[in-house]
């Protein structure tokens, strides 16, 4: 115990009487260019800092690194303070490097590197410490919700430094929160809510917070949940046959949705009871009928229900006469029909472009056939050919 009381001064002393030698002794031509060189660090907490100080020119004088509260770490390769995690890296006259291993926030600040020339010359290296988020923790979750909730989902993380920032995310699409830091210490509790009005749609939703900080580049912290609701049924009936005959196999089935299931269903026909449970058989959410017959029309209503409520559908079955239905075959009264409307149209259309043609088709008369009309020979037609002309400009007509 006295030893350790005693170390500190021990180690003060002596940097005095090597202060006071490195005092004593002529300053060498070059000693007033010497300058020790360090760069700031930023180590995650947990991990381990490297403390580096170099001088270019160094004429033997030692160098020494101390911590924010003027403790000495390492006088040349001597170590000075007491504490494992502080161990020697490379020591020389040009270099002391050291290393923190396990650092914690405690550890941050400013470090000096102190080169013993006359005067004695210092540099200063700001040692950051990131504080790594804890996992996030997703509180607010009610199992199960039911449809048309209102709730608030909350996500918090601790310990972060800087402040951490969350997100949320609803089966991998990203939605917004809303976002709330509180100062801890040195670290930041950091808070996001989300309000949801709860829907069917959101059964089995996977809500997912995340954690993004500078310290978690390679391992992100989240944490997901899956939501339950519960709801009231809604039913659908669906058909094998669009159009049921006699004799055939046709299967119904109540399509419910609902959480809790709705099971099992409820099959009805017009208000009552099945009649014929030999050939109607019931099986889960089916009704199946092995050989459809006219006493089969009639209006079938499945009912489901859960607590949340009751819900049903009908379905209107007709089964036709195969007989009566002709094979379902092509309607070829309607088909001659349209060819009879086709061929009238075409035919009318034959009938005005004919005579239109004609109505437009005349005998072009040249002037030589004007003047031949009234002429007994073909001078006289010439002439009076030319007389036509002056008369009526050389003017050609369609008649």
């Amino acid at each position: 115990l006295l030893l350790y009381l005693l170390g500190p001064l021990f180690c003060i002393l002596f940097h005095l009487f090597l202060y006071s030698l490195v005092s004593s002794s002529p300053l060498t031509p070059g000693s007033s260019g010497q300058h020790p060189l360090v760069q700031n660090q930023t180590v995650t907490e947990g991990r381990t800092a490297i403390m580096t100080c170099r001088v270019e020119y160094n004429d033997q004088t030692s160098l020494q690194w101390s911590n924010p509260t003027q403790q000495t770490l390492f006088f040349g390769n001597k170590k000075a303070l007491r504490d494992n995690r502080i161990e020697l890296v490379r020591a020389s006259w040009s270099e002391l490097t050291i290393s923190i291993s396990e650092i914690t926030l405690a550890d941050e600040g400013m470090y000096t590197c102190s080169l013993f020339t006359m005067p004695v010359k210092t540099a200063k290296a700001y040692l950051t410490v990131l504080g790594v988020p804890e996992k996030p923790e997703i509180d607010g979750l009610t199992k199960p919700a039911l449809e048309g909730d209102e709730i608030t989902l909350t996500c918090m993380t601790h310990g972060s430094k800087p402040a951490a920032n969350l997100r949320w995310f609803r089966n991998e699409k990203e939605i917004k929160g809303a976002k709330e830091v509180n100062a801890s210490g040195k670290t930041f509790t950091v808070t996001s809510s989300l309000q949801l009005l709860v829907d069917r749609d959101d059964d089995g939703a996977a809500y997912t917070c995340k954690v993004d900080h500078v310290a978690l580049l390679q391992t992100p912290q989240q944490t997901t949940e899956v939501l339950e609701v519960h709801y009231a049924p809604r039913v659908l009936i669906t058909q094998s046959l669009t159009f049921p005959q006699e004799g055939q196999y046709l299967k119904l089935e109540c399509v419910s949705k609902g959480n809790p299931s709705p099971d099992p269903v409820l099959w009805t026909k017009d208000g009552g009871e099945l009649p014929d449970l030999e050939r109607m058989i019931v099986q889960g959410r089916e009704l199946t009928f092995s050989a459809l017959n006219k006493t089969d029309n009639g209006t079938y209503r499945c009912v489901a229900s859960n607590h949340l409520g009751t819900s049903s559908a009908e379905y209107i079955l007709y089964v036709y006469d195969p007989n009566a239905m002709g094979q379902r075959g092509p309607d070829h009264a309607l088909i001659g029909g349209v060819v009879a409307v086709v061929v009238f149209v075409t035919l009318c259309l034959i009938i005005f472009l004919g005579r239109y043609l004609a109505r437009h088709k005349g005998t072009y008369l040249t002037n030589e056939a004007k003047g031949a009309d009234d002429a007994p020979d073909a001078d006289t037609a010439i002439i009076n050919a030319e007389g036509n002309t002056h008369a009526e400009g050389k003017k050609e007509y369609f008649i």
